[in-house]
């Protein structure tokens, strides 16, 4: 079964499996595509006439996988080539994985270069809504000891200048990774109140600091258990705040090198849908480079591990149909899994009517697999390729 469409066409999908973690729409048949949205969900019957219909021939469909840490794949990295030739290649790989929409990051960088990245999102944006949610830039406000693959000399706190120029740019910066003990509850409260998910990493904050973020407006965990103050007997750290939230929200990297299986486990049963899968890919995700460079550093990929020279990692190799499949293979349940991949981001996000979902007026993105969990096609704002 091949088939290749535009998303000018309109038609309607039939004979499919879905795998969305909600049971209510355990008895759907038919899920009728107009554009990039989805026009009709229900039954045959309920479908529009005169559209063309597509037999998916038993196959599993899910809503659109969602990358929210993404720092590139397919042998380009945003940080290199900051264009949108570069996120027309991220997507293109993303495809082949399952992964619809992401959110292209910029790690620590210059004003400069943060302020080329927002302009370029912001015009990819425009011309194709269904596959970015915006800009996530993770750093330069950083804590150094917990740097990780960042360029120390990168480094910085704030200006008031640079601060306002962000949140006036809000509709583009979806999210800002920072550490709170770095620039204070203040900036915090100004991010967010301009609409940008702050979000805690590469930090030593205390577990009270971390509290007092959360308070300030900040709702995500980047990367959680790495480069992060962690849980112990006395001092619970940034992780043990994430713990003991009802609205922090945590990406997780599932590819075996940055966290135990166990504390796989562990984050999504005390979590529960606030976890999110991510992959913190770099170029080598998807491509058979086996160094690049990244953050300042020469990163050499073997086995799937991203690291610098000094064994310090360097982001992952990992892909989003792997990091569901890695989740389910440690014993997590499928549709728990498609959930961290889908619902999961888009809520963090504050994004779930759009994305996330196969709902009536959300993006058209759907992930199709096989009984394998191989990836079988994918549909981008109602563009179809099916192998």
């Amino acid at each position: 079964m091949q088939k290749s469409m535009n998303s000018a066409t309109s038609y309607v999908l039939t004979n499919f499996s879905l795998l969305t973690g909600n049971p209510d729409q355990q008895e759907i048949q038919a899920i009728a595509i107009h554009g990039n949205r989805f026009e009709k969900i229900g039954q045959l019957s309920d479908m529009p006439e005169g559209y063309e219909t597509i037999d998916l021939q038993g196959l599993t469909v899910t809503p659109g996988f969602i990358d929210v840490q993404l720092n590139g794949c397919g042998g380009v990295n945003l940080n290199t080539d900051i264009s949108e030739k570069t996120l027309d290649i991220i997507h293109e790989t993303n495809l082949r994985f399952g992964c619809t929409t992401y959110l292209p990051t910029l790690i620590t960088a210059t004003d400069e270069d943060i302020k080329k990245a927002i302009d370029v999102v912001f015009s990819y944006q425009k011309k194709y809504p269904e596959r970015l949610t915006g800009l996530h830039i993770e750093g330069p406000y950083l804590n150094p000891a917990r740097k990780g693959i960042h360029d120390p000399d990168l480094i910085r706190k704030p200006s008031a200048e640079m601060l306002d120029y962000l949140c006036s740019h809000a509709e583009t910066i979806t999210k800002i990774t920072l550490a709170p003990e770095m620039v204070g509850t203040e900036t915090i409260r100004q991010l967010s109140e301009a609409g940008i998910v702050v979000s805690i990493g590469h930090t030593n904050a205390t577990c009270a600091e971390t509290k007092a973020a959360e308070k300030a407006g900040a709702r995500f965990i980047t990367h959680l258990h790495n480069a992060m103050s962690p849980l112990t007997s006395r001092e619970p750290g940034v992780v043990g705040a994430a713990f003991d939230s009802d609205v922090l929200c945590a990406g997780i990297i599932a590819d075996g090198y940055h966290l135990s299986w166990e504390n796989l486990r562990i984050a999504r049963t005390i979590m529960q849908d606030r976890l999110v899968l991510v992959t913190d890919a770099t170029a080598a995700a998807g491509s058979d480079l086996e160094q690049f460079e990244f953050g300042g550093h020469t990163v050499y990929h073997k086995n799937g591990k991203c690291t610098g020279a000094d064994g310090t990692l360097g982001g992952s190799a990992l892909t989003m149909i792997e990091a569901v499949t890695n989740t389910i293979e440690h014993g997590i349940p499928a549709e728990i899994a498609v959930r961290m991949a889908t619902l999961n981001p888009a809520r963090a996000l504050g994004r779930e009517q759009e994305y996330g979902v196969i709902a009536e007026d959300a993006f058209a993105n759907l992930t199709i697999l096989d009984r394998d969990f191989k990836v079988r096609g994918t549909i981008s704002g109602g563009s179809i390729i099916l192998d």
